[in-house]
């Protein structure tokens, strides 16, 4: 299971784009796509079409609610780097994806390294 950043939402609905090829290339290998809920808030907030819209939810399995057990861990994973507020939103979408057991796509890899030593898997 593969979990989509926002970048990569944005990135996968440009055609010519490695990321919209890796969309297409994980389908068809059967992966299941999905995204937090955060991530797909900062997405439909756009600047994105209607149509750009429909077509990256096709490719996603689900949109993962922000739940209490996404909650959770992204507060662990939150203070576990020491609560720096810069990530708060980065932590919602990592213990989201550790949450739901998957891999991290994200072009801002930066961003989440803090989070891989305390379980979070980059993809």
């Amino acid at each position: 299971m593969i979990c989509l950043d926002t970048n990569y939402l944005i990135r996968g609905v440009t055609a010519g784009t490695v990321e919209a090829a890796e969309l297409v290339a994980w389908i068809e290998a059967g992966e299941i796509l999905i995204t937090p809920m955060p991530a797909w808030f900062e997405f439909i907030c756009g600047p994105v079409t209607d149509e750009q819209t429909e077509t990256m939810r096709a490719f996603l399995t689900t949109i993962v609610p922000f739940g209490e057990a996404e909650a959770k861990e992204g507060a662990r994973l939150f203070n576990a780097i020491d609560r720096k507020r810069f990530l708060r939103v980065d932590s919602m979408i990592a213990g989201t994806a550790s949450a739901a057991n998957a891999r991290l796509s994200t072009l801002n890899r930066a961003d989440f390294e803090p989070f891989v030593p305390h379980g979070l898997q980059l993809l």
